[in-house]
């Protein structure tokens, strides 16, 4: 064990020389840290919502919406595949994740089954679907066909929302241009946001209440507005903002979606040229722009509603084809109302209702305290820590002492490198690292008197010390390892601040309590030689 390479020498003291460097940033002011060239480290680690102020809100996904959507959605196509089969239908309606259909006729319902299968697609082999399966299972009773959404449809799709959700969240976030957010999944259907140095969180809500699914569907000119009944295949829907030639305040349109709005590639704010009323701009792909255009096309002097939300938004006439993928949304209100609704449909609309269901706002005076304290109770453990190795162990004490010091500069440095957040139970962790970070030098050190008092010799003792002490060492830190790592993956929010601050600081506490010392101790000896040995 005291026989040393040359190139582990050289890897031991790199990392350490690359940890002092990348490490540095955090013990120096902005105003230096700014004057550091480009070359060289000048991260720093992120400090977390409660170090230095922010907002935090608690999301809940609504998949029972998701569900009725899909449905819904079902009941349009069946609709336009039994008409075009010319079967007759009656009491096609969905309630939450199921749809019914009546078909009367006996010599029909074969081939009502047959577009039915065809509308209910094959679920792909994956893990969360177990093999496949149907979306719907179908079934039949005297011609009332039912669809029920199966179990592996809901479990793909309930993924799928989620991760989709936050994946919108955060280029919205990103898009109102704020630092270090931290956006993570709690539980089956929960989203957390902390937003670092935003002080209201009334704008984040104002960004991310808002679905923002975007549809461009026909008005129906021929329905009337005052009557308390619709079509089956229209929708009444609230008129945001006066069009002219629109009277009142909805607007009747067909149910069909001619363009949807996922196939808006960009979005922009800006002013009409011939009013200077603020607009937003947008562009489509090149399927929704070959879908608009035909659109636009077939249908010159009828109305074409843009749908935001259930709400239509503005329902122009088309005057003429629309042929090059863009357009423009006019009477939207103020400047930043239209850089607002730029900003949602640049992120893209969110696949379910989102609901605030905890909110809190922590003070940058608070977050201030909170550093204080902390920096104080790290120098308070470390200086306790290399007080007791220096008066139980001597110089061996502070040999472990300067590992000790290496050893909270690597696991900054791991932590700058690595994009971690630092929070208040991540300062915990670091703290109780410490103290569990001499423990591999306590079992070393032991094990070295016990060798002394068998009557081995100096180099002897120190050799056996760090060969036999290893085995315990390594299990120590693995048991240790796996505690954090189980914090990690079961906690949320703090715990797993407090468990990647730990399981870090294990990996790097092994690494110098055991390379770093040994070295130390190699050149000691090399440098002293003595004959006795005090430990």
């Amino acid at each position: 064990m005291l026989q040393v390479s040359i190139f582990t020498r050289i890897m031991v003291a790199l990392v350490v020389l690359g940890g002092l460097l990348v490490a540095l940033p955090n013990a120096l002011p902005n105003s230096i840290t700014a004057k550091i060239p480009s070359w060289l480290p000048h991260n720093s680690v992120s400090l977390g919502l409660d170090l230095q102020g922010g907002s935090y809100l608690l999301l809940e996904v609504d998949f029972a919406q998701v569900q009725r959507d899909k449905a819904q959605a079902t009941v349009g196509d069946i609709r336009a595949g039994l008409r075009k089969a010319r079967i007759q239908y009656l009491d096609l309606s969905t309630r939450n994740d199921t749809v019914r259909v009546r078909v009367p006729d006996a010599a029909s319902r074969a081939q009502a089954r047959t577009i039915l299968d065809g509308l209910n697609p094959q679920l792909g082999g994956t893990v969360l679907t177990v093999g496949g399966g149907k979306q719907y299972d179908l079934t039949e009773q005297d011609g009332l066909f039912t669809l029920t959404m199966t179990q592996g449809y809901k479990t793909q799709t309930h993924e799928q929302v989620l991760e989709q959700s936050l994946e919108v969240v955060r280029r919205r976030i990103d898009e109102m241009g704020t630092r270090e957010p931290n956006i993570t999944r709690q539980g089956e259907d929960r989203i957390v946001v902390e937003v670092p140095g935003l002080a209201d969180p009334g704008e984040l809500k104002a960004i991310l209440g808002k679905t923002a699914k975007m549809t461009f569907q026909l008005v129906d000119e021929t329905a009337n507005v005052a009557s308390p009944t619709v079509p089956a295949e229209d929708e009444k829907l609230p008129m945001t903002s006066q069009t002219p030639g629109v009277p009142g305040g909805e607007v009747i349109v067909q149910r069909r979606i001619m363009v949807s709005g996922d196939r808006l590639t960009d979005a922009g704010s800006g002013f009409d040229q011939q009013t200077g009323q603020p607009v937003v701009t947008f562009r489509f792909d090149s399927v929704g722009a070959r879908q608009f255009g035909d659109v636009t096309k077939d249908n010159v002097g009828h109305r074409f509603a843009i749908v935001l939300d259930k709400q239509v938004i503005s329902a122009p006439v088309i005057q003429s084809a629309i042929l090059g993928g863009n357009g423009q949304i006019t009477g939207n209100g103020t400047v930043k109302e239209t850089n607002d609704l730029a900003l949602l449909l640049r992120a893209g609309a969110l696949p379910a209702p989102l609901t605030v269901i905890e909110e809190r706002t922590v003070g940058a005076e608070l977050g201030a305290d909170s550093v204080k304290a902390g920096r104080y109770a790290a120098l308070g453990g470390l200086f306790m820590v290399t007080l007791f190795m220096i008066l139980r162990y001597g110089l061996f004490g502070l040999f472990a002492d300067v590992a000790l010091t290496l050893n909270v500069v690597l696991l900054l440095a791991a932590l700058t490198l690595f994009g971690a957040t630092l929070t208040l139970p991540g300062i915990a962790g670091i703290v109780l690292t410490m103290g569990m970070a001499v423990d591999a030098n306590v079992l070393i050190y032991e094990r070295i008197r016990e060798e002394q008092r068998n009557g081995r010799s100096i180099l002897a003792s120190i050799d056996q010390g760090f060969r036999r002490a290893m085995a315990t060492i390594i299990d120590a830190n693995m048991t240790h390892l796996i505690a954090s790592l189980i914090l990690f993956e079961l906690g949320s929010g703090p715990v797993k601040g407090f468990a990647v601050a730990l399981g870090v600081g294990i990996i790097t506490s092994f690494f110098t309590s055991v390379m770093v010392t040994r070295l130390i101790v190699i050149a000691w000896l090399n440098i002293t030689k003595p004959r006795t040995l005090a430990i």
